[in-house]
């Protein structure tokens, strides 16, 4: 299978070299040239396997380059203890109707783990297939959860480097603590002055240079990205609406065949679009539900067909949402339109102006995908609040937004669809938020907040986050955005 990138759509390049370029020289994100299609009989087979079994399954199509024994072995090491679950991705029954995917019982507690776990194995087997031999130097900007998985997949990975970037106010207090104490030898943190979208377009620029990509040639460094505009960042992330599929129904909340709906917290666009590829290689999938938080660009989009960041950047308690530009769309954008020039043309209106219109063609089209909705910080406070109170099922800001507005849609339209909420990240990570919602004052601040929903609620906090107060800080930099090249540079001398 061949790769083109969403601005040109005529250079092809493997899945091997789309990985380990992670941008495409014209700034474009890397999509396949034809989605695979799978049979009915196939989806039902993914039943009798494990969810290592089912990621091998769906990965071999695309990563045609890797056999599957090299895929098994990969999945193998990704999928093992390092996750407190068994299931890897377990389903939850909220009600009759309606189900938790919870994604966080990886090392980092959060869903970014289910792919940064599995993306640097993919890296190295990629560098050695094109007998790469310079270091893969991994540029990281997050809004909070790729950030630590990022780190933790790449620590000490030979022939890697890798670099975060985070912004210096808007992630929680847990989220910085564990980025700050890293442990490795070969990664870096270090907070931006500024939001997430100056931090994303920081990376973006330099990922642009090529004056300073060819100086990095010249010292044996080769830049690439564990952000979700590399391939090998959303490609595993497809398994697991295959797996959540085969376990609902064997859960009897619907008949395998039948469609679902699956409702996504959404920042970057990666997770929900991941389901979408899902849904178009044949999975039975009605509509993905995009709930977005204040921050709700991508939801008037998908009303208007207007892409427009020209707007307040809002703070929430659902800080790995705190997103304007989602990059991901570009790839649904290609793949709707199959015009590479008209998506330049979008992205260069974008970068230029804040804003385009993808026009009524378009809008109709995402509209036959998907739905979108936003709510409030009180609105997510709320959610958490009345769920824990009547299912005893604590929830995170996060899932509690996807939530919220899966409510006020079913509301709206007065049915019910079976449907599944991705429950992107572990409640122990937001614990200040968790506790002001379940009506807990303390005085308490940082990781002794984890102790303090711990005892509330009578649930165990995940290990990897118990003893993060006894760990040192390694990284507590701050650097402008015009500084993050240079920043870079002195981390690769």
């Amino acid at each position: 299978m061949k790769y083109v990138s969403t601005r040109n759509g005529i250079d092809c390049v493997t899945a091997s070299q789309a990985i380990i370029r992670g941008l495409a020289p014209d700034g474009g994100l890397y999509i396949p040239e034809s989605i695979p299609r799978v049979s009915p009989d196939w989806i039902r087979s993914l039943s009798a396997l494990d969810y290592k079994g089912r990621a091998v399954k769906v990965l071999s199509l695309f990563l045609d380059e890797f056999s599957d024994s090299e895929l098994s072995d990969i999945a193998a090491a990704s999928y093992a203890r390092n996750f407190d679950d068994p299931a890897v991705a377990p389903l939850r029954m909220l009600d009759t109707d309606t189900a938790s995917l919870e994604l966080w019982h990886g090392p980092t507690c959060a869903f970014k783990d289910m792919a940064l776990q599995i993306m640097p194995r993919l890296l190295t087997a990629s560098l050695r297939k094109n007998d790469e031999e310079r270091t893969a130097s991994i540029l990281v900007a997050t809004s909070g959860d790729t950030g630590k998985a990022a780190l933790e997949g790449f620590r000490d990975v030979p022939g890697t480097r890798i670099m975060v970037f985070y912004p210096r106010d808007g992630v929680s207090e847990v989220q910085k603590l564990q980025m700050a104490t890293q442990e490795g030898q070969n990664v870096s943190v270090m907070a931006v002055d500024g939001n997430f979208d100056d931090a994303q377009t920081g990376v973006k620029k330099i990922f642009g240079d090529k004056m300073f990509a060819e100086a990095l040639n010249g010292r044996g460094f080769l830049l690439s990205s564990a952000n979700s505009i590399n391939w090998g960042r959303l490609v595993p992330q497809i398994a697991y609406y295959f797996s959540a599929y085969c376990d609902f129904a064997a859960a009897g909340a619907i008949r395998m065949g039948e469609a679902m709906d699956f409702c996504v917290p959404t920042g970057n666009f990666g997770n929900i679009l991941a389901g979408w590829f899902a849904k178009q290689m044949g999975l039975p999938v009605r509509r993905f539900v995009c709930a977005s938080n204040a921050n709700n660009v991508l939801t008037d989009f998908i009303r208007t067909g207007v892409y427009d960041k020209n707007r307040p950047f809002t703070l929430t308690t659902s800080p790995s949402m705190d997103i304007l530009v989602s990059s991901n769309l570009e790839r649904l954008l290609y793949c709707l339109t199959g015009d590479a020039p008209r998506v330049a043309g979008y992205m260069k209106k974008l970068g230029e102006t804040g804003r385009y219109d993808a026009g009524a063609e378009v809008r109709e089209a995402v509209q036959r995908e998907f739905a979108g909705g936003f709510c409030a910080d009180a609105d997510t406070a709320a959610c958490i609040g009345r769920l824990w109170r009547e299912k005893r099922y604590l929830a995170d800001t996060h899932t509690a937004v996807a939530l919220t507005v899966l409510s006020d849609l079913r509301g709206r339209e007065g049915k019910r669809f079976p449907t599944a909420v991705v429950s992107t990240a572990s409640p122990f990570k937001f614990c200040a938020a968790v506790l002001e919602a379940l009506g807990v004052r303390t005085d308490k601040t940082g990781p002794a907040l984890i102790g303090e929903l711990s005892a509330f609620t009578s649930i165990a906090a995940p290990k990897p986050l118990v003893n993060l107060s006894r760990k040192s800080v390694r990284f507590n930099r701050c650097v402008a955005v015009r500084d993050m090249e240079l920043a870079v540079d002195e981390f690769l001398r």
